[in-house]
């Protein structure tokens, strides 16, 4: 079961119920949603943190906090891997959110990176893919620097959409 990595400046760390407030508040902050078609509300981010809970019980990994080896305490974002279901086939979906403060950093390609790393040696049976809308150039920018392509150029919910692989 993964509960923490540690990569040069950052703790990754499994989610906790008392992550739940910020990790909503981060799903929902408008800020943070400027590149989804249809913006998280605080209720749905609380569906979707329900979720991801349900994921680590059930697989023993899943959506992780991100927080600065120097300040622990501080939750950054939080990004990691998780099963999804795309066009029936199983993959491990990665995704990243990080507060506006913590942008231009480099943490989302760091995160992403010791992520990838942990999902392609303990699940390599599974692809671990990225969706990302076509107009979000700075998440498609950290997935060009792991190594993701485009794969496929789909639309969701009217939006140009890029499904990006390694």
């Amino acid at each position: 079961m993964l509960t923490e990595i540690k990569t040069e400046r950052l703790l990754l760390r499994r989610l906790r119920e008392a992550d739940r407030e910020n990790i909503v508040a981060l799903q929902a902050d408008p800020e943070t949603n400027k590149f989804n078609v249809v913006p998280h509300t605080v209720e749905g981010a609380r569906e979707l943190y329900d979720a991801w809970m349900k994921q680590w019980a059930e697989h023993g990994f899943g959506y992780l906090t991100v927080s600065a080896l120097a300040e622990p305490e501080v939750i950054v974002g939080f990004g990691g891997v998780r099963y999804h279901e795309w066009n029936g086939e199983r993959v491990l979906n990665l995704a990243y959110r990080f507060w506006p403060f913590a942008w231009g950093k480099g943490y989302a390609t760091e995160m992403a990176a010791a992520v990838v790393e942990w999902a392609e040696r303990e699940i390599p049976d599974v692809p671990v893919i990225a969706n990302i809308m076509a107009s979000n150039k700075p998440s498609i920018r950290v997935a060009e620097r792991l190594g993701f392509t485009v794969h496929t150029e789909e639309e969701y919910e009217g939006e140009p959409s890029l499904h990006l692989r390694r």
